[in-house]
């Protein structure tokens, strides 16, 4: 890299100071990249951004006062020249996807090594979205797959079993016969699904289960 080449300015958010410590010193082995600034908070590395307007945040999922995620999303909002590379050691689709959505322009695990490291950090200020081969798959069939409804979040998997005869129209006597249960355990069942969904109606219930997807195949 040229000696009048910008370096790229990193900011580190991580609610662990000892993650933080050794990010840092490995950032500063690497030509080119400057780390200025860390954060311990969502809340935190959103006012260390906002002072330091860096090329990239190195950013952790799960961070009190703000997670990760709604971070990210304030940051690509409000500081669109900064890029987001979502750094965590939990390997979980949902909150990769939902970085993603927000804005992140790339997801290595805690346990990438340096050279990723750099290839991650480079890559997202030139503009670019990466991600390790690890995660890539997870991700994309996480972002492509439905989203689960949060309404529908409460309910037991009998429960989601019941609704979903009951949007494809089938009365008591059928739910029972199809999923082998008594007529006055779906009786329970439904009152309980009533209950969740805050509705008084089966037309209620059977608009929501098919605003949630459900009930699209008798």
């Amino acid at each position: 890299m040229s000696s009048l080449a910008a370096p790229i300015r990193v900011v580190l958010a991580d609610d662990h100071p000892v993650v933080r410590r050794g990010l840092s010193a490995l950032l500063k082995t690497l030509d080119g990249v400057e780390v200025v600034g860390q954060a311990g908070t969502g809340a935190e590395v959103i006012k260390e951004v906002a002072l330091s307007r860096p090329d990239v945040v190195i950013m952790d999922l799960r961070m009190p006062t703000l997670d990760g995620v709604a971070a990210t999303r304030q940051i690509v909002r409000d500081f669109p020249g900064t890029a987001v590379l979502v750094l965590t050691m939990f390997d979980e689709d949902a909150m990769v996807a939902e970085a993603l959505r927000a804005g992140a322009r790339g997801y290595l695990l805690k346990g990438a090594d340096q050279d990723e490291i750099e290839r991650a950090i480079r890559a997202v200020a030139g503009g670019d979205v990466i991600f390790t081969q690890a995660v890539a798959q997870q991700v994309l069939a996480n972002l492509t797959a439905p989203r689960e409804s949060p309404v529908l979040a409460g309910l037991s998997p009998r429960e989601r079993e019941v609704l979903e005869a009951i949007a494809t129209g089938a009365n008591n006597a059928t739910i029972a016969q199809r999923l082998g249960l008594a007529p006055k355990t779906v009786g329970n069942h439904i009152s309980a699904i009533f209950l969740k969904l805050g509705v008084a109606s089966r037309s209620e219930a059977i608009v929501i289960a098919k605003d949630a997807g459900l009930g699209q195949h008798r």
